[in-house]
């Protein structure tokens, strides 16, 4: 096939202990999907069914194992968030699948960040409009090496992290998921398609804020990896 100008790279994460490359392909996010953030942004924190927003596939920055990423802050914004994620990565997928048949789907795991324009998003918000220009910006979702689940299993708890400048800001535990990686992709499974290539940011635990241009943020997963970035 011929096209009318060269098409664009195809977005991809590297995978831990591999010279291949994962090839993303659409990038899901779960809101509010803790008890505590759910009741930081000031809703119910009470077992509501799972609600999604996309981000584009080359929004990620990838962040190699051992080195110090960057996130360059963004333009039409002065109030921007981070939220430290479990990152799953899918090898296949399908539509309506069984929870008990999910994690067979899954290729592994990463560590990522949904940085946020809250500003964009809360005026969306309140105008009743798409997320996007909030939450789909360039450079919105950094993320580290895949892990596969082959050898690191699927990890269900454990500590999840972000410090800002050396100091505490998120804390959680994987095992404070409203809705489990299980059900998370079964769910989703009944609105999208699901295919070889997706990534699924599981949700953030309580703690997000403000960063500042010249910040480090170090978080991570237990049990996954950690995740280093300078904000410029």
């Amino acid at each position: 096939m011929s096209y009318v100008f060269t098409p664009a790279p195809v977005a991809s994460v590297p995978v831990a202990g591999a010279a291949g490359q994962f090839p993303v392909r659409r990038i899901y996010c779960v809101g509010r999907n803790y008890e505590a953030h759910a009741r930081e942004m000031g809703h119910d924190p009470n077992r509501e069914p799972p609600f999604f927003f996309m981000k584009p596939a080359d929004a990620i920055v990838v962040v190699p194992e051992g080195t110090t990423g960057e996130f360059r802050y963004p333009t039409q914004s002065q109030d921007v968030h981070h939220e430290i994620e479990l990152v799953v990565a899918l090898q296949s997928g399908g539509v309506d699948i069984s929870e008990a048949d999910a994690l067979s789907h899954v290729f592994g795991y990463a560590v990522g960040l949904d940085m946020t324009r809250r500003d964009l998003q809360g005026e969306a918000k309140k105008l009743g409009r798409p997320w996007d220009t909030g939450k789909g910006f360039d450079g919105s979702a950094p993320i580290g090496p895949i892990h596969r689940a082959s050898e690191i299993g699927h990890p269900s708890r454990g500590a999840i992290w972000l410090d800002v400048d050396g100091k505490q800001a998120q804390r959680g535990d994987l095992n404070e998921l409203i809705w489990s990686v299980p059900e998370t992709i079964a769910y989703l499974s009944r609105f999208f398609e699901l295919k070889a290539g997706d990534l699924v940011f599981s949700g953030t635990p309580s703690g997000v804020g403000a960063v500042a241009r010249g910040q480090l943020l170090e978080g991570g997963v237990e049990g996954v990896g950690e995740l280093r970035l300078h904000v410029r």
